[in-house]
């Protein structure tokens, strides 16, 4: 078994691609509407969803946003550096909600984006090999 991907209401379609692929740098790999639901839905990711695990945005065409709740927590992404993918998120539009530095309690450098229907994404630095 592995996990296929995870999948996230979004209130406006096009705008969370342009965060995730302009953003994040992740690719559409799949796009598809369906007009008789009145849906459409994009699996974006960073490799092959044979070989990795990928985002579902789903876009219900009446809804323009959503609650996110108490439940859900954050996506965490391994970067080589937490500090550069901070400034170029931000260069290219992203918000920073914690910038770069040490988890509390702990060693690793973590950072949090938002993206635009503000769920959480976790920048996790990648540790060094020693």
């Amino acid at each position: 078994m592995r996990i296929l991907h995870t999948m996230l209401r979004v209130g406006d379609l096009d705008r969370s691609l342009a965060f995730y692929t302009d953003v994040l740098g992740m690719k559409l790999i799949r796009r598809r509407d369906y007009p008789e639901g009145r849906f459409t839905l994009a699996f974006i990711g960073y490799g092959d969803e044979s070989e990795t695990a990928v985002l579902e945005l789903t876009h219900n065409w009446d809804t323009k946003s959503y609650e996110i709740g108490t439940g859900y927590g954050h996506i965490a992404i391994q970067v080589d550096d937490a500090y550069k993918a901070c400034e170029e998120a931000k260069k290219r539009g992203g918000k920073v909600t914690r910038e770069a530095g040490p988890m509390k309690h702990g060693t690793t450098v973590i950072a949090f984006v938002e993206d635009p229907d503000g769920y959480k994404i976790e920048f996790i630095q990648r540790k060094v090999e020693e």
